[in-house]
């Protein structure tokens, strides 16, 4: 089995394109294309020398692809959430049965996971230094933010929530860079103020990055201006092109968890 760092990716479903759709409306999106770019993204990953683990296939899932959505890693603690939309939660068994690969393989992870009325999506939950960012959303609500908060005291970590109105998660409108300054488009951004550190970006699909470690962030192909911005900081840049995810809401980090050593 893999040792870390590695990522937990899944394969897009074939009826990705009735995916779930909340800010945006829906246009075409082409499986096979998505398909292709979701190989292209997995390969950068490969390539910088990440381990790659892939859940099982959920064809009857058309947002499975969105792994990070019903996984969240902190520290060596796994959380299992229960996202926001009933037709997503059935991702949730082989998410599991794939974290359970892990365990048993000897990755270091503590198990949990969101119940009862708490509602949860990964794709809110942003981590800057020892804070985590809670988008309060559509798709996650005040009990699932209060559980989380609870989970990660112990590992050193505080929750802080914050607003989401104009996107579809905060992911979808901030993400951090290495040296922990957050990014996002400010038209998306309920409250850029909420941050320590904020720089604005240029491109809708530049506020999404993916640290790749030494140095290097993954971000979309689809944001040349932010791509130049990024580099000028001294960031290598990797381009993916993901425009089939991005027509359903999704960017770089919702198509992985990652796990650090």
């Amino acid at each position: 089995m893999p040792s870390l760092p590695l990522i937990l990716v899944r394969p897009p479903s074939p009826r990705l394109a009735e995916g779930e759709l909340t800010h945006l409306d829906r246009v075409p999106v082409d499986p096979g294309l998505a398909r292709q770019q979701w190989e292209g993204y997995v390969a950068a990953f490969a390539d910088r020398g990440w381990d790659v683990v892939e859940l099982e296939a959920a064809p009857e899932h058309p947002d499975g692809v969105f792994v990070e959505d019903a996984l969240i890693v902190v520290d060596r603690l796994a959380v299992l959430t229960s996202p926001g939309a009933p037709s997503r939660r059935g991702e949730l068994t082989s998410t599991a049965a794939g974290l359970d690969r892990l365990v048993d393989a000897g990755v270091a992870l503590d198990v949990a996971a969101i119940s009862g009325a708490g509602r949860l999506d990964g794709g809110d939950v942003l981590e800057v230094a020892d804070v985590l960012y809670v988008g309060r959303s559509t798709r996650t609500n005040d009990q699932g933010i209060a559980q989380l908060a609870a989970l990660v005291k112990p590992y050193g970590r505080r929750v802080v929530a914050v607003p989401v109105s104009k996107v579809l998660h905060l992911k979808s409108a901030v993400t951090a860079l290495p040296d922990g300054t957050v990014v996002g488009h400010p038209p998306l951004v309920d409250d850029p103020g909420t941050f320590g550190s904020f720089l604005a970006v240029p491109e809708e699909h530049g506020t999404a990055v993916v640290d790749l470690g030494d140095g290097a962030v993954l971000m979309s192909a689809d944001a040349p201006q932010t791509a130049k911005l990024y580099a000028s900081r001294g960031l290598e840049v990797v381009t993916v092109p993901i425009t089939e995810f991005e027509r359903l809401e999704g960017c770089v980090t919702c198509l992985s968890v990652r796990v650090r050593g």
